[in-house]
């Protein structure tokens, strides 16, 4: 075995997986965000060999995201889609990955989930007894004394198993791995230079039995998926400071607000699916402000605004699965603000049927929308 040190941990690669340069491997991954970094983390650990090609962007959405798990979806609180299965996995997923980097990632915070007005409290009641939410709700108060500091007046959920993850710094720790060995190339990808073959792919100098494709909102614009129904959207957050305030909750009402640690907040998020430029806005400052403040009490000074592009999809779920016509073309897409819990669990699933051909939910293959696909391509 060899050796490499990163981020002064001792990481163990076996002989399989230190290919060198310019030679074949079994996958092509298209991609660093969090969708294809969390897929080369599986498909290295399964034993496949793997390049990564990705040209870097400081806003991409992975890396302006603040990385929320949440087991409460929306504001009619229901049970985020799967999340008894997408739970575990991703917590086992990130405390491996805070042991291989020696470094802080996971950061579990109980979430309180602030009502808005009795309606909201009459509606949870009505679901409160549900046997489902057990081990994810952990108290209800209908009332919650005054605060100095947060506006709880009218009570709320405080709910278990919440957190984030720091994307960021598990993005560029990975990347530093890969490209340790020469497993990182950081260019825009050409499909020009793509060349399908019998059993694989062709790129530039390398070869390889299938290549992935985790593009984010790039995907849109993949001439093999086109025809997939992305239904991309803008967001917008915030990175604040709340002097002499240090919560012990993550808070939502509208927005989260997500305790970073000596009184910086990240604020978030917006929904834009009319303008997808990729340029801040006032406006979005000015509506993160106001919803921010309708839960701090405290006078916040805004650091940094940040701008991404989700890979929303028009269903809410995933895009997974390979090319109905090429096998070796595969896409790992689509996770929209939920890929931090989603993604762990669907990348084993996504291998396992890669390689052993055992089948993907329904809800996340892509053979969901083979109808759109035949449909733009009328003569196959």
């Amino acid at each position: 075995m060899d050796y490499i040190l990163i981020a002064g941990s001792k990481l163990q690669i076996s002989a399989a997986q230190a290919v060198p340069w310019g030679m074949n491997y079994d996958y092509l991954v298209i991609g660093h965000g969090l969708a294809g970094a969390i897929l080369t983390c599986f498909l290295e650990k399964s034993g496949k060999t793997v390049l990564v090609i990705d040209a870097p962007k400081e806003n991409s959405a992975s890396r302006v995201a603040a990385g929320l798990i949440n087991p409460v979806a929306g504001k009619r609180f229901a049970k985020s889609w799967q999340v008894d299965a997408f739970l575990p996995a991703a917590a086992a997923f990130y405390q491996e990955m805070e042991e291989r980097y020696q470094t802080n990632l996971f950061f579990r915070k109980p979430i309180l989930k602030l009502f808005s007005n009795p309606e909201e409290q009459n509606n949870w009641m009505g679901k409160s007894t549900d046997a489902a939410w057990d081990g994810y709700i952990e108290t209800t108060h209908l009332q919650l004394p005054p605060s100095d500091s947060v506006h709880q007046e009218l009570g709320g959920l405080l709910i278990h198993q919440g957190g984030y993850v720091a994307l960021r710094t598990f993005l560029d720790a990975h990347q530093a791995d890969l490209q340790s060995r020469g497993l990182y190339r950081a260019e825009t990808f050409d499909f020009s230079r793509l060349e399908l073959l019998p059993e694989g792919v062709r790129y530039a100098d390398v070869q390889a039995r299938k290549i992935i494709f985790c593009e984010g909102a790039q995907g849109a614009q993949n001439p093999f998926f086109s025809w997939l129904p992305f239904s991309l959207n803008k967001g917008e957050i915030l990175d604040i400071n709340v002097p002499d305030f240090e919560a012990s909750y993550i808070y939502n009402k509208a927005v989260y607000v997500v305790p970073l640690g000596q009184y910086h907040y990240r604020v978030g998020a917006t929904y834009n699916w009319r303008n997808l430029e990729e340029q801040l806005t006032p406006e979005a400052r000015e509506e993160l402000s106001a919803k921010a403040g309708d839960i701090l009490k405290k006078p916040f000074a805004v650091e940094k605004q940040y701008v991404g592009i989700r890979p929303a999809v028009r269903d809410r779920k995933p895009l997974v699965g390979q090319h109905p016509n090429h096998p070796q073309v595969g896409i790992f897409n689509g996770m929209g603000s939920k890929g931090v819990l989603m993604a762990p669990l669907l990348a084993q699933q996504f291998i396992s049927a890669l390689e052993h051909e055992t089948p993907l939910w329904p809800e996340v293959n892509i053979a969901r929308y083979l109808s759109l696909y035949l449909a733009s391509t009328p003569n196959t």
